[in-house]
Formats: C-alpha cells, sequence, structure tokens
C-alpha cells in the first residue's frame, strides 16, 4: 500500500510505485496485442531457476460496507481487493477494484464483537 497526499506533491515511493504498475499495465497490454516476452524485454532478462509458485499477504481492508456495486446491502461485512493507495488522512483508500470513502477505523471494541 502506498499512501498518498490529498493536495501536496507526491512523495518519492508514490512515484517509483506509479512507475512500476503503468510499466506493469504496458506490458499486459502488449502481450494482449500479441507481442512476446522476448520482444519486449531489452537485453537479456535474468533466469530463475529452480522455482515455484509462492504466497504473501497483501494488504487489504475490512468492514462494514455500504452503496458497493457488486455487494449490495448497508453495513455489510466485507473484504476488498488487495489495498494500493490510501491518503494520508485516512479518509480516501483504493484497491485494486475500486475507491472506497473511509468512515471511522475500527476500535478495540470493534474487534471484540
Amino acid at each position: 500500500m502506498v499512501t498518498f497526499r490529498r493536495y501536496d506533491e507526491q512523495d518519492p515511493v508514490y512515484h517509483r510505485e506509479f512507475e512500476r504498475l503503468s510499466a506493469l499495465v504496458a506490458d499486459m497490454d502488449a502481450i494482449g496485442r500479441g507481442l512476446s516476452p522476448e520482444q519486449l524485454v531489452e537485453g537479456e532478462a535474468p533466469l530463475l531457476d529452480r522455482w515455484m509458485v509462492a504466497s504473501r499477504i497483501i494488504p487489504c481492508l475490512a468492514g462494514l460496507s455500504t452503496g458497493h456495486p457488486l455487494l449490495p446491502g448497508e453495513n455489510r461485512m466485507i473484504g476488498t481487493s488487495d489495498l494500493w493507495l490510501m491518503s494520508e488522512d485516512r479518509t480516501w483508500a483504493r484497491t485494486l477494484s475500486r475507491w472506497y470513502r473511509l468512515g471511522r477505523p475500527a476500535g478495540q471494541t470493534d474487534l471484540q464483537s
């Protein structure tokens, strides 16, 4: 997850992640248009030997949703897709799927209920 400033210039971490994601989207677009990885790599790509598919924990949000386009209802408990952006003032968040307006954060008593 990357935090963003609502009104000021973004910090270097924000720009670095933006560049990484833009490159990924550009590669996905190129593959979708029929280009091969060999055509997209400049020079020689690193070799990953004895590899396996692994999993990592990815940040997301959980909370009571109202007005979700795919999960109808009021105060419906949901878990979001991968969390990518959050405003420094914690009023907005962008997941892989959509923007969320953020209300009150959960308190200790919310977690015990």
